[in-house]
């Protein structure tokens, strides 16, 4: 079981909220989409990321809180705590910044690597959905128990990163499944197989550089243990050891259902 307190997740939610007010304000801005600064990830920095991760620091300091913070925008800010706030502070920002409703803001409390993050919560910006899963605690979206659907091929759902960066395994992917979805938001979309309403999600590039990071999965890799799911990088590597920073970046395939294993092996992928 985890060590995390009530009041962890309270100030996780609290944060959640806050962030979307933030999110909210800003989109009237003509200057959201301006680049501000490069990141600790070395991609650009949007003015709308930089607004949302300066609240969530903001936010730590009201709380009262003394978690170390691990962002995509300003790398690992000690803050004398003995555990990490993994954050994307704008999940599916290019979404937000095209009026897609496809974004959240992640949150994943721990330390050390995925395996060692006890609470992952993820707000929903545009719809207001909150979905947390604690170790050992279960996963919920609004308060209410979500599990992984069991697999039916003839209503399987795949989800899955596309485009000219996406490998040739992951476009295979996509082209043996039933039906197939890409929104572009990783958290988002693993946490549509952790509450069944998808059976597979798989994200691989081309360059490795543009796979994903540890800020982008913590949260959902941990709401889609608790509901009974897994997931590994594309070659079938597990992902608990994969550390907590901005450095390091993965393929990530998750699934909802074992079963979904056996066939998807007989296909070929992924």
């Amino acid at each position: 079981m985890s060590d995390t307190s009530p009041a962890d997740l309270e100030v996780l939610y609290r944060i959640g909220l806050a962030v979307e007010r933030v999110v909210r304000d800003a989109m009237t801005s003509p200057h959201r989409g301006d680049v501000v600064a490069m990141g600790a990830d070395g991609t650009p920095t949007e003015e709308l990321d930089r607004a949302a991760e300066a609240e969530i620091l903001s936010m730590l300091e009201s709380e009262g809180v003394d978690w170390d913070l691990v962002s995509e925008e300003a790398g690992h800010v000690a803050r004398g705590g003995h555990r990490t706030l993994v954050v994307d502070p704008i999940d599916g920002t290019l979404n937000a910044l095209r009026n897609l409703p496809f974004s959240t803001v992640s949150l994943a409390l721990g330390s050390g690597d995925l395996a060692g993050i006890d609470v992952g919560l993820v707000h929903d910006l545009y719809r207001g959905t909150t979905w947390w899963g604690i170790r050992g605690g279960g996963a919920y979206v609004d308060g209410r128990p979500i599990r992984t659907r069991k697999w039916n091929s003839r209503s399987e759902v795949m989800v899955v990163n596309l485009g000219t960066r996406a490998t040739e395994r992951a476009v295979r992917f996509a082209g043996r499944g039933l039906r197939v979805r890409s929104l572009g938001c990783a958290s988002l979309e693993m946490l549509m197989v952790a509450q069944g309403s998808a059976d597979a999600y798989l994200f691989e590039n081309v360059d490795g550089r543009r796979n994903l990071r540890s800020t982008d999965i913590a949260a959902a890799h941990r709401i889609l243990l608790e509901a009974g799911g897994g997931a590994s990088d594309a070659d079938g590597r597990p992902l608990a050891e994969f550390p907590l920073g901005v450095t390091r970046r993965t393929s990530v395939y998750a699934w909802g259902d074992a079963a979904l294993e056996h066939a998807l092996a007989e296909r070929g992928t992924p």
